[in-house]
């Protein structure tokens, strides 16, 4: 400040010194007439300047100082200096919001900011998908005008906002479930979070199946269990009854330790985090091995086929797919009737990979059945699963133990005309040896 008066001072002497020379030299009238000419140029100058600076105050200029002579060039100088440095603070500040807008849009939450009259002010792209609703369209909008559910309008107008509420039916599809919370802020204002649980629920839906049925599976042996001890314990029974009991509560027992078994061995499976072993699998004589279980279990019931490709191998867990393998021929031979065909195929396939399949002319699956044939206990008779000695759990190990070998099943089945079950290795699981001569009673494919 004291630099501008300093300045201004100055020009004025600087005035009254050429008005003074000029009347010293050319007469009094002459110093006074240059002395109003000095003073209506400077009036004019200074009017000039003030409209420039009124101009520039109305539209900024970052780039370049604006150029005058004396104090406006002191008053531009430092006016341009003030707006160069609110604007940089203006950017930082427009910066900063705008990465907090793309932190927010990159959070799997969703966000919708009210005002206080329950407005939308803002909401990021998670919350237009979880709510239907859309940003720019629903600006300003009653967001109950637009969430329509009673759950959430009771909620929201009660302002007990301490646990989340679950939102069912939600989403594009309206198949999902939201978990959404309010937090009340600032003068009024509401944030609304909300969450994807859909997963979580389905799982959780899951684990409550899966416990009943369990329950379910155990409870019927261990009934039948129990009411032949309390007949054989409290009736007179001839040692035949007594055996044939016993006989019976044997098999019960056996079904227990069954689903006990693949019990285990399902978390075993989905409890694993290391990768199946790379072992090398001879699929010449895992391929005979299952002809043998096949023909025992079939008794000589049924027409069984097994034909394995020339020199074609495997790697991964010998145990886990056997296991798998053997699910599948021990469920054709028990669903497919007296009588019926069984054919299973070891081949390769066209881009170097290979399959296993197993072909049956049994009673067939209906369609809708096919897409959960491989969850927990899934039945599509449960009276026939029963009567054929199967646990509800085989085709769930067969997929956990696909999975860990990165294989594929694909199911197709037509009622009344029989099913294939086929299993797909990738090129990485299959290995090429020597051609080696065909065992008795297997077919080798060229």
């Amino acid at each position: 400040m004291n630099i501008i008066w300093a300045r201004a001072l100055a020009f004025l002497i600087l005035q009254a010194a050429i008005s003074v020379a000029v009347g010293w030299f050319l007469g009094a009238s002459a110093g006074y007439v240059t002395a109003i000419v000095l003073l209506v140029t400077q009036l004019f100058f200074n009017v000039y300047h003030a409209q420039r600076l009124w101009r520039l105050l109305d539209a900024p200029v970052y780039g370049e100082v604006p150029s005058a002579l004396g104090l406006w060039g002191e008053i531009y100088y430092r006016l341009h200096k003030l707006a160069k440095r609110w604007h940089n603070q203006v950017k930082q500040v427009e910066q900063q919001h705008a990465r907090f807008i793309q932190a927010i849009q990159a959070s799997p939450n969703g966000v919708i900011m009210l005002d206080e009259h329950n407005q939308i002010e803002w909401c990021n792209a998670i919350a237009e998908v979880h709510f239907g609703i859309d940003a720019k369209r629903d600006l300003r909008q009653q967001i109950t005008h637009l969430l329509r559910t009673p759950a959430f309008l009771h909620y929201l107008s009660s302002e007990r906002y301490d646990e989340a509420l679950l939102m069912h039916h939600m989403g594009e599809k309206r198949n999902n479930v939201l978990s959404m919370q309010v937090f009340p802020y600032g003068d009024n204002r509401k944030l609304i979070i909300s969450l994807d649980v859909t997963d979580l629920e389905r799982t959780d839906a899951m684990r409550r199946d899966f416990v009943a049925n369990v329950s379910h599976e155990l409870k019927t042996p261990l009934t039948v269990l129990s009411g032949f001890l309390e007949t054989v314990g409290e009736l007179p029974l001839s040692p035949e009854e007594i055996q044939r009991y016993v006989e019976i509560m044997r098999q019960q027992a056996s079904r227990m330790q069954n689903i006990v078994n693949d019990l285990l061995t399902l978390a075993k499976l989905e409890g694993s985090g290391k990768p199946p072993s790379d072992d090398r699998i001879d699929m010449g004589m895992q391929m005979r091995s299952l002809r043998s279980d096949a023909e025992g279990l079939s008794q000589g019931q049924h027409v069984i086929e097994v034909s394995v490709a020339d020199g074609l191998d495997l790697r991964g867990a010998e145990g886990e797919l056997h296991s798998a393998f053997s699910n599948l021929v021990s469920n054709a031979v028990r669903y497919t009737p007296q009588g019926g065909k069984i054919q299973i195929e070891w081949a390769a396939t066209d881009d170097g990979g290979a399959r296993f399949v197993v072909v049956d002319s049994g009673l067939g699956i209906p369609a809708e059945h096919i897409p959960r044939l491989t969850e927990r206990f899934y039945r599509i008779d449960r009276s026939r699963s029963r009567d054929t000695g199967g646990t509800g759990l085989g085709l769930a190990i067969v997929k956990h133990v696909l999975t860990r070998h990165q294989a594929d099943l694909r199911v197709t089945s037509e009622e009344g005309r029989g099913s294939t079950f086929a299993i797909y290795f990738p090129p990485t699981r299959v290995v090429h040896r020597a051609p080696i001569e065909a065992a008795p009673g297997v077919t080798v494919n060229e």
